[in-house]
């Protein structure tokens, strides 16, 4: 595997598990649904995720195609190897990679072949310090580079928007 495994949150498990739940990050939820099916539809790309990290990556909020889609439909949780958001949670700040193939350091990853990924944009879920997960969108056609800044504008919006319902649901500060 080319990308990184993430140290997260640089908290201790336990403290990080206590940190979910003061969230109130137990599972998929709709309301995460809901924004992940906003980002898919802004982003126009048939996958987007709110990814939790723990022992593996947990897609608290998901929207994959359906069924009868001709995309393959993707289930609740990822290897913490897979996929671009470790890097992003290693990195501690946005990934947005329009063409995967154009950089050989993620070309190799398992997603590019299990789910036909061509182009990524995340970024990282952070509160006081510590990254929970993160927010992206992947679809299975490569962008134009000059389609960076938009990718990268809307993600980081959509991380700072999943935050403040986090937020403002938990009592928690910003």
């Amino acid at each position: 595997m080319n990308a990184r495994t993430p140290d997260s949150s640089h908290l201790e498990p336990a403290e990080h598990a206590a940190l979910l739940r003061a969230f109130g990050l137990n599972g998929p939820e709709p309301e995460l649904d809901a924004f992940a099916a906003q980002l898919a539809k802004e982003a126009d790309v048939p996958y987007a995720m709110i990814n939790i990290f723990g022992s593996a990556q947990q897609f608290f909020g998901l929207h994959t195609p359906q069924s009868n889609s001709e995309w393959p439909t993707i289930g609740r949780s990822m290897p913490l190897e897979h996929g671009f958001c470790p890097e992003v949670v290693a990195r501690r700040k946005a990934l947005v990679l329009p063409d995967v193939f154009s950089h050989p350091r993620f070309a190799g990853n398992p997603v590019i072949d299990q789910i036909g990924i061509r182009t990524y944009a995340g970024a990282p879920l952070i509160h006081d310090g510590s990254v929970l997960g993160t927010v992206c969108f992947v679809g299975p056609v490569e962008r134009d580079l000059s389609t960076g800044r938009e990718s990268l504008a809307l993600i980081k919006q959509r991380a700072d928007d999943v935050m403040t319902f986090l937020c403002r649901r938990s009592g928690l500060r910003p």
